[in-house]
């Protein structure tokens, strides 16, 4: 069975500050009501790169204890300050999380050679295992079917976190590295993914749509195209009103109608209107209510 991780959202006190019953909260709802087969702990969806250090130990170690090895646990570690990866990699290795991940270094146009040096840097004093974190609409960085297999010369990289919707080069890497961890990064595209060879997602919609995902990815073993394609599109109707809605301020307000206090986003991003309340509300009114997805 491919798995399904969830990209681990981070809740927010009113005055920025890291609310970590929270965060304990939504790793419950992943475990004990999704079912989820991992979480991704400091992604995009966890608002990490507008942390400081200390906030993502702190939530690295919440969620490890909570899980308490129940589902797999990807860390990730990557920072545009090395120090502060190096540091969260040992961090996180030692609390014994099995796998890193690293989203490509940003914002100053750097050459593969340097993104290269980054990745082996990271990795020169942990003794773990690295996703790479390939998401090039954030990041500007789009690396070619070489530069991976040139990242893949260190034993440690292990595979790629793969959020981008080029699925010719998806298919060119599931072909050329068959051995290699893919995890697919779009939650609307899980089916064209599944169909290349993906070994599972990561996606911030599975925080609350995992039982709908689970489902596809069953039918889709099972050779039933047309239920995996109905239950895409189910989900993408979902994941279109979502982000009609503003993304992640309105997971959180479904995680609050699902009967999880899952805090808010931190400035600058969104706080929640009356209007993406309501319309919160009719999201789940008519996604989940009744429907079979809600605890």
């Amino acid at each position: 069975m491919k798995k399904l991780y969830s990209a681990l959202m981070t809740a927010f006190n009113e005055d920025g500050s890291v609310n970590l019953d929270g965060v304990r909260a939504m790793v419950r709802y992943n475990i004990d009501v999704n079912h989820i087969d991992g979480l991704y702990v400091g992604g995009s969806t966890g608002e990490t790169f507008m942390l400081n250090m200390d906030e993502k130990k702190a939530i690295f170690k919440a969620v490890y204890e909570e899980a308490n090895g129940a589902i797999d646990l990807i860390a990730q570690v990557g920072s545009l300050n090395i120090t502060e990866a190096k540091e969260l990699a040992r961090y996180v290795t030692a609390l014994g999380y099995p796998m890193i991940s690293a989203v490509t270094p940003f914002y100053y146009n750097f050459t593969f050679e340097q993104i290269k040096n980054y990745y082996n840097e990271i990795l020169a004093d942990v003794d773990n295992k690295l996703v790479v974190y390939s998401i090039p609409a954030l990041t500007g960085v789009s690396l070619s079917l070489d530069q991976f297999a040139e990242l893949f010369e260190n034993p440690k990289i292990v595979g790629i976190k793969y959020t981008n919707p080029d699925f010719y080069l998806l298919e060119r890497v599931r072909e050329r590295f068959p051995d290699k961890l893919l995890l697919s990064g779009f939650d609307e595209m899980l089916l064209p993914a599944l169909s290349v060879g993906v070994d599972g997602a990561i996606g911030s919609t599975f925080n609350v749509n995992a039982p709908r995902a689970k489902r596809e990815i069953a039918a889709f073993e099972a050779g039933d195209n047309e239920q995996a394609l109905a239950l895409q599109r189910e989900s993408n109707d979902l994941i279109a009103a979502i982000l009609n809605n503003d993304l992640y301020p309105t997971i959180k307000l479904l995680f609050k109608e699902l009967g999880v206090d899952a805090g808010i986003c931190k400035q600058p991003m969104s706080a929640p209107t009356p209007q993406m309340k309501a319309g919160a509300h009719e999201i789940y009114t008519r996604f989940f209510q009744n429907s079979g997805e809600e605890k």
